[in-house]
């Protein structure tokens, strides 16, 4: 089976960029049999392509990751450079990690897409600052969902989202769960006081902790205003909130400039920190440090900061709205994104009862354990046999 693999997306730190590697790079070790190739526009040392696969690059006036973002700014040129490239092969199938980086293809090769979320579709204003974007994508995502023998997702609640937002038939999706990477487990010894002078704190802070993007659908300047409630509680004035993630050079739409003016109403400039991107090893770090690990978005399709972070033994707060109550179990505690009280009195509850956090810890990390990308590859592999070898449930 001669597989082709839009990688465009490969370089991408955040969560879909992660995605594709994690997947692919485990499905290349279960099953070392299959051929791929690898079309991609962007070389990054940071994130390199597997061995053992055909690479094609493309020439485009912008890489993918950059131009696919929230103003839908990818040329028409560049579109047609990457379809002419996949059109171009003999392939027996055609996968799309994300949605994000689709173009349309002419081969009669079965396609497989990747919708991670309805977040676009649920909140367009959040998620699009132009007109503009919001057209481009939805007509992006009806091409790709026409073009599609099976849509992929990530989890089952976010497989529900799309057979009611985007109206697709449940036959025609299919899961492929994530899982955190291995390197996020809990470390029987560790030194902390080099990540809290990269923080500029004393060791021993207590903090809270956000990591992903910085898009207004996080909800983070809602969660600025709960936690400066917090801090209005007696006991907590030593508390800080840290914010991680690339919040300058983030393709996507940012509410950071908003996230700062709601810091400074508040007076938290010396309360809330912005270490900006953190690599794995710091970030396995930073969840051994922070006492929660908080995820209060409007809508997540799987939400893998807090499985990474439960991982470790973190305990998460997290959102209603995504899979996380399920997948964690015990291991979190969930509150609706609009109900500001339950986030006070769960924000509060987390940083003052100790027994609690050890019962989360220990709930997180035995739920966290029984997801792997290896499980996750298993899946990919079964949907790509189900689609070369008989046709799918039509939709």
């Amino acid at each position: 089976m001669r597989i082709g693999v839009d990688a465009t997306c490969w370089t991408n730190r955040r969560g879909y960029g992660r995605f594709a590697r994690a997947l692919l790079m485990a499905a290349l070790k279960l099953d070392p049999g299959r051929e791929y190739v690898f079309f991609t526009d962007d070389i990054s040392p940071e994130f390199p392509l597997p061995s053992g696969v055909d690479v094609v690059r493309v020439e485009t006036s912008v890489a993918t990751v950059k131009a696919a973002a929230a103003d839908g700014a990818r040329t028409p040129g560049d579109m047609l450079a990457v379809s002419r490239a996949i059109s171009a092969r003999e392939l027996d199938l055609i996968f799309f990690p994300s949605v994000y980086s689709f173009v349309p293809i002419l081969h009669s090769a079965p396609l497989l897409v990747t919708i991670h979320d309805v977040i676009p579709e649920r909140f367009p204003e959040l998620v699009f600052p132009t007109l503009r974007g919001k057209m481009f994508w939805r007509a992006k995502v009806a091409l790709a969902c026409a073009q599609a023998r099976l849509i992929l997702t990530v989890s089952e609640y976010s497989r529900r989202c799309l057979a009611q937002d985007l109206r697709i038939s449940p036959r025609k999706l299919r899961v492929v769960s994530e899982a955190g990477d291995p390197a996020f487990t809990r470390l029987d010894s560790f030194d902390l006081s080099p990540l809290f002078q990269k923080l500029s704190l004393p060791r021993g802070t207590r903090f809270l902790a956000y990591v992903g993007g910085f898009s207004p659908h996080k909800n983070l300047i809602a969660l600025i205003g709960w936690f400066s409630a917090v801090l209005r509680s007696p006991g907590f004035d030593d508390v800080r909130l840290v914010l991680v993630g690339d919040y300058q050079g983030d393709p996507f739409f940012s509410c950071y400039p908003m996230l700062q003016r709601q810091i400074q109403k508040h007076g938290l400039e010396s309360r809330v920190l912005f270490p900006g991107y953190m690599r794995d090893d710091d970030l396995r770090l930073m969840f051994h440090a922070a006492t929660a690990l908080v995820l209060p978005s409007m809508c997540e399709g799987f939400g893998l900061p807090a499985v990474e972070a439960a991982a470790c033994g973190t305990p998460v707060l997290v959102t209603t709205e995504s899979p996380l109550p399920e997948i964690l179990g015990e291991g979190a505690l969930a509150i609706a994104p609009d109900n500001s009280q339950g986030w006070v009195e769960s924000l509060t509850r987390v940083l003052s009862d100790a027994d609690l956090r050890n019962r989360m810890s220990a709930a997180g990390m035995r739920a966290a354990s029984g997801l792997s990308w290896r499980a996750a590859a298993a899946q990919l592999l079964e949907i790509f046999d189900e689609v070369t070898q008989r046709r799918a449930p039509a939709a």
